[in-house]
């Protein structure tokens, strides 16, 4: 699996995940002083990109302003997409 800086713009999030506000603030915190220590994982289907985990380092990133995120990017197909939406 590779890691790359993907543009936040560029990740679907296609399923609503409810993040604990504290642990937000707290990694916004740890962003600012050492920043992402760890990728989140993002499913490649067809160019697109889609992030199932790492909603809270998502959001940090988001509300801290930064353009991209550090992701371990896997290639998937169609239907390990489906998979993951079902």
């Amino acid at each position: 699996m590779k890691i790359e800086n993907i543009a936040l713009k560029a990740i679907k999030r296609p399923l609503p995940r409810g993040n604990d506000p504290d642990k937000v603030l707290a990694l916004m915190d740890s962003i600012k002083k050492i920043g992402v220590q760890e990728p989140i994982e993002v499913l490649e289907v067809n160019g697109q990109y889609y992030g199932f985990s790492g909603c809270h380092r998502y959001e940090a990133c988001q509300r801290l302003g930064l353009e991209t995120i550090p992701c371990k990017v896997r290639k998937a197909t169609d239907a390990i997409l489906k998979m993951h939406l079902a």
